[in-house]
């Protein structure tokens, strides 16, 4: 007798509103890897904003700042002060600026321009001797 791979029961709940469950799906594992890749490619979290050029510049500058001991959320504990990491996001940064020249929205730009400049402050005001 040739052994059968078991089945399992795969639920998307994503579409149903509460009291009504979906009918349930029998699957084999390949299937149901294919079908959630599938399905999360195609369907991105509703609650999620776009990823833009402005928001990634954003993401960079918020991580750099808070390994420069900016605490963005109060309900957080503060991360420990990185000087070398923030250090190498801003390069980074400064990089994105340098191979972007020129192809940038004038918002784009200055969003950009800002944060680097905002990031450079904090960064020399922390790194200088006292």
């Amino acid at each position: 007798m040739v052994d059968e791979e078991q089945g399992f029961v795969v639920r998307d709940r994503r579409g149903s509103a509460g009291g009504e469950s979906a009918p349930a799906k029998t699957s084999t594992a390949k299937e149901a890897t294919s079908s959630t890749a599938a399905s999360a490619e195609s369907s991105p979290a509703a609650s999620a904003p776009p990823v833009t050029f402005s928001s990634f510049v954003i993401s960079l500058g918020s991580s750099s700042l808070m390994l420069m001991g900016e605490q963005l959320d109060p309900q957080q504990s503060p991360m420990p002060v990185n000087l070398p990491q923030a250090k190498e996001i801003i390069d980074l940064l400064s990089v994105l600026e340098d191979k972007t020249k020129g192809n940038l929205t004038p918002d784009e730009q200055t969003v950009l321009r800002d944060m680097l400049y905002a990031l450079r402050m904090k960064y020399v005001t922390l790194a200088s001797p006292k």
